[in-house]
Parts: C-alpha cells; structure tokens; sequence
C-alpha cells in the first residue's frame, strides 16, 4: 500500500508539472489584451466613424471607464450602409441624445463572449432596450446584424464586430 501511494503520488506530481507547463505554454502564446475598447478600436482602423460618433455622443470616458463591456461594434463599412447623410446628421449637436440613445443600443453591461451570447436570445442593452439574438448555422445575428469576428479582447471587456449599425425602437 505504501508503494501504491508512492507510485500515486508520483503520478499526480508529474501530471501536474505537466499541467502547469502547458498551461504557462498555452498562456504566454496570447498576451493579454493592453487597451481598453476605444483604444482598441482605434488600433484596428476599421472603426473611424464608430470613434467619431463615441466623441460626439461624450461617451469615450464611459468606454474606457473599468466596465466590463461588450460592444457590438458596427465597422465603418456598416455606417455607409446607413441612408445618405445619416451619419453627419447624428454628428450634429442638436442630435447628441438620439446619437447617445443609438450607441448605447451596442453596448451590453458585463463581459460577455461569444460562447455565451450564443446561448442567449436576448440582452438588455445600457440604453434600456433589448437585442434579439439568434443562432443559426453557425452565423449569430444581433437583430438584423452578423457578427463578423467575435471575442476580441479589451482590459475592460469585449468587442464583437457586426456589419450593420443597430437601431433601437
């Protein structure tokens, strides 16, 4: 029985060595993310009019603020799809709190990645209103937008990039 425990305890010691080898392997190979959102969405150059409206609606201290967050994030191809001249009208002053309202409909309280959106059907957005959310295929839909990446990491939270610009009710 002595040996037994030996033999055991040797066997534990060596898997959790190993364990602890791939672990810091697998850690050290993706660094952890430096940039809050808007830094990170700055950094990837396909969000200039995203950041733009973020400015204009005051809403940049928010999003670099501790969170967590997770934006669905429309690229800069989703606000051209919008009808001509929306995006410079929203930019307008006069239009702080609707643009305020539409920004606000991207953003999720909490961090919440796409292992977990895809389980479920809806979320409260900081707005007040809800998105649908729907599985199909492989594709997720945020109301009538595809998330196009999923996951991408910021210290507070999460950015998940969809190809068209949400409008709350």
């Amino acid at each position: 029985m002595l040996v037994l425990n030996r033999s055991l305890r040797a066997s534990v010691a060596a898997l959790s060595l190993s364990l602890l080898a791939s672990t810091s392997a697998f850690a050290g190979s993706y660094p952890l993310p430096s940039k809050n959102i808007v830094d990170t969405a700055v950094a990837a150059g396909n969000f200039k009019t995203l950041t733009t409206a973020l400015k204009a609606a005051g809403l940049v201290e928010t999003l670099k603020g501790k969170g967590p967050f997770t934006v669905f994030a429309p690229t800069d191809e989703a606000f051209a799809k919008l009808p001509a001249g929306t995006v410079e009208s929203l930019l307008e002053p006069a239009n702080k709190k609707k643009l305020t309202a539409i920004l606000t409909y991207h953003v999720v309280a909490g961090n919440v990645k796409a292992a977990d959106v895809v389980k479920l059907s809806s979320a409260k957005t900081l707005n007040g209103e809800s998105v649908t959310i729907k599985t199909a295929g492989g594709t997720v839909m945020i109301n009538d937008a595809t998330v196009v990446k999923a996951d991408i990491a910021a210290t507070n939270g999460t950015i998940h990039v969809i190809d068209t610009v949400l409008m709350p009710k």
